[in-house]
Formats: C-alpha cells, structure tokens, sequence
C-alpha cells in the first residue's frame, strides 16, 4: 500500500460535517471550562469531536462508547492512584488494567481502548483523586451530549440521496452487460472479446454491493433521525429493487459465462440466438427504466414502459448448440418473472 493510500481516501467527508465537528468541539470546550473551570477540558473536546458521526444512530453509539469508556478509564486511574500513587510506573500498569478489564468485561475495541486512553490521561494530567475523576466523567458526559445535540439540530445526516446515486449505477451496469451480451450474440466474437465481456459481467458485483452498502448507511441514517419519515418509503423502494436486481445479476453473469465456454463462429446463424439477443435489450431497457418507474409518482407523467411483457419462445436450436440456448432460455425466463415482480409493485 503506497503512502498516499495509507493516509487518504477516495472520497472526502461533507464540509457540514467538518463543520458540525467544529462547532461541536468548540461549543464543548467552552461550555465545560466554564462549568468545571479547574483543569482545561480536553475530556469534553474530544467527546464532542468523536461523537459527530455520519448518522445519529453511530453518533448515540459513539456517545455511550466515549462515555463508558471514560467512566471506567477514570475510576481505574483514580483507585491505582490513591493505592500506588502517581509515579511513571503507576501509568504502565493503569494501562494493562484497563485493557485487561475491558478484555474480561467484554467491550468493543473502541470502548476497550476508550478506557485505556482515559486512564492514562487521568494519571498523565491530573491528580487521581475522588474530585478530579468525577469531573471528568461530567466533562466527558457534557462533550458527549453537546456532540449528539449539535449532530441533530445542524441538518442531522440523511445519505439517501448516495444510495440513490448507487442504485442508479447499479441499474446501468446490469443494464450495459445486458446490452453488450445482446450484441455480442450477433457478432462474431475473438479472445480477448469475450474475456472482456465475461469480465466486465462480473465486475458488476461490485456495483451490486456499494448498491447494499449505500442503503445499509441510509438505513442505519434513519435511526432517532427526525427526518426519517419522509424518506423511509423511497428507502425501502430502493432496497427492493436491490433485492431485485441481485438475482438478475446473477443470471446475467451466469449467461455471459456460459456463452464464454460455449461461444462458437456458427452462432450468429442459430434463429434462437437472435431471438435471446433481442429480448436481452428489452431486459436492459426495463432494468435501465426501473428506478425511474419506482420513483416516479402517479402524476409524475409519462413512465417509460416496459418492454420485457411476455416470455420468449423459440424454435428447436440445432443439436450443436442446444444446451447454450436451453440454459440462457431458462435465465432469461427468471429475469422475466423478476421485471414483473416490479411492475406488479
């Protein structure tokens, strides 16, 4: 892995949530020194700044995880201090404790480390006495708060619109390998041809699980959201199509390969060949199509129709190529009963 990959990714954070971190922090700090003046609050600042998350639900997650963390964290520290003192050692073995106890508690990796950072900044900054403990757990309680209140008052976090973007694509890659399968049964075909074509078919699995991916955030997104309610229906419509398109993913990645294996210059000349190929595009322009048909709403106009109707029937194919023909007949009668069951919603 280079560098670059180590330390960036492929797509940057909202500036809104750049932002609201910023707020949150800055509010935290300010609200915390001014409450609990004695020692600067940075147990506030980092809660604030940990709890702005991508969705409510992961910000209430993170909340209770920085919290937890920082109360048990603090009453670790507090009582080696008061037993051991506050010598260097004291914080090597304040850390072992800790980890040890979250181990044996059974705590996730982040509310495991959680106490282990609390206790060495306890022992590390402050005097581990009764007082100083219980105002941190308040500081941290104070940053944790203000961190989840300003995640919800400042446009809370609604990914629709990404897993729409994703379904979207979703739909035109199933749609493309459709298409370019289509064409690929009406010419002739070399190597490196059907490697591509076989190759891009099964590329499309990845589009099929950022689709799962994107609805899954948007999903979680609308837990304790208050804009939830207008967004749940089209959500859900969304995660159907999903559902939908999987198995035709499936098929189409399924045909290709089987013409990969059995592809042979005297296809083009099979009547059935072109029937299929025919009714392939009718298939991509109903996949291309169905997220506009779901979307759309009843007075929304002229939605494109469809023009999978009816599955296809064929003659007899000649005896060399009879098991291709049968099992992408059998293929494209599953895409058929799946283009239907979206018509039928």
């Amino acid at each position: 892995m280079s560098m670059s990959a180590a330390l960036r990714t492929a797509q940057r954070s909202s500036l809104l949530q750049v932002v609201k971190s910023a707020v949150a922090t800055v509010l935290a700090w300010f609200l915390a020194g001014w409450l609990i003046p004695a020692q600067p609050p940075v147990f506030a600042a980092i809660a604030a700044l940990l709890v702005v998350q991508p969705s409510l639900n992961q910000s209430f997650g993170k909340a209770l995880e920085r919290s937890v963390g920082v109360i048990v964290g603090v009453v670790v520290a507090s009582a080696l201090g008061i037993l051991l003192g506050t010598s260097t050692w004291v914080v090597a073995v304040a850390v072992v404790v800790a980890l040890v106890l979250a181990w044996a508690l059974r705590m996730t990796p982040g509310t495991g480390n959680q106490v282990a950072i609390s206790a060495l900044l306890v022992l590390a900054l402050g005097t581990a006495t009764p007082n100083y403990a219980l105002d941190r757990i308040i500081e941290t309680v104070i940053g944790a708060a203000i961190g989840f209140v300003i995640n919800v008052l400042i446009v809370p976090p609604l990914p629709v619109e990404p897993a729409r973007r994703a379904v979207r694509a979703l739909a035109d890659d199933l749609a493309g390998t459709l298409d370019r399968l289509a064409d690929a049964l009406q010419h002739s075909q070399s190597q490196a041809q059907l490697d591509d074509l076989l190759a891009r078919a099964r590329a499309m699995r990845a589009s099929r699980d950022a689709a799962g991916a994107a609805i899954a955030a948007a999903r979680d997104s609308l837990s304790l959201n208050p804009r939830a309610p207008r967004h749940r229906a089209e959500l859900a419509a969304l995660d159907t199509l999903v559902t939908t398109f999987t198995p035709i993913v499936t098929q189409a990645v399924g045909m290709t390969r089987a013409f990969h294996e059995r592809y042979d210059d005297t296809l083009t000349g099979e009547p059935a060949i072109g029937a299929i190929a025919e009714q392939l595009r009718r298939a991509a322009h109903d996949v291309r199509f169905a997220p506009d048909r779901g979307a759309a709403p009843p007075t929304a106009g002229v939605v494109e129709p469809a023009a999978l109707t009816r599955p296809l029937a064929v003659t007899a194919p000649s005896s060399d190529h009879w098991i291709l023909v049968g099992s992408m007949m059998v293929d494209l009668l599953r895409i058929h009963h799946a283009l239907v069951e979206i018509e039928i919603e």
